[in-house]
């Protein structure tokens, strides 16, 4: 199995120019907690957390009408590969204490695999279980 047969194509992303207003609409319509940015073409710049939004513009007492998502969002985001094995990922989320991780080729966005397209298929529940006992570990020292 690889990444390719567990990710989300359907994905909702967001360009650096665009507002962290619409942004944040766009995280309430589709109840979700990330967005990934990329450019016109498709080629993946970073992600923009409900996290970033809060600490990075709102607690700086920036306007989310006016400042624009590439001020906010965050950079040097871990990817995996369509081609990728889902035992990968799962190392990957808890290296990175995240639950979703973009899917580039050819510095294409193509998907995105989360803990819980891990975590649904037999074949990669171990790596999701592994993932999250590490994510969690982090979160209880804190």
């Amino acid at each position: 199995m690889k990444i390719c047969d567990i990710m989300n194509r359907n994905v909702v992303a967001v360009s650096p120019e665009e507002t962290v207003s619409l942004a944040a609409r766009l995280l309430a319509r589709h109840n979700i907690g990330s967005l990934p940015v990329c450019t016109a073409d498709g080629r993946l710049r970073g992600v923009l957390t409900d996290r970033d939004i809060v600490l990075r513009c709102i607690a700086a007492d920036m306007d989310p009408k006016t400042t624009e998502v590439r001020e906010v969002m965050s950079i040097g985001v871990l990817t995996v590969s369509p081609a990728d094995e889902p035992a990968k990922a799962g190392r990957k989320m808890a290296e990175g204490q995240v639950r979703r991780l973009p899917v580039v080729e050819k510095e294409q966005l193509v998907g995105i695999v989360s803990l819980g397209d891990l975590a649904v298929h037999r074949d990669t529940d171990m790596e999701a279980a592994q993932a999250l006992g590490e994510i969690s570990s982090n979160l209880r020292k804190l």
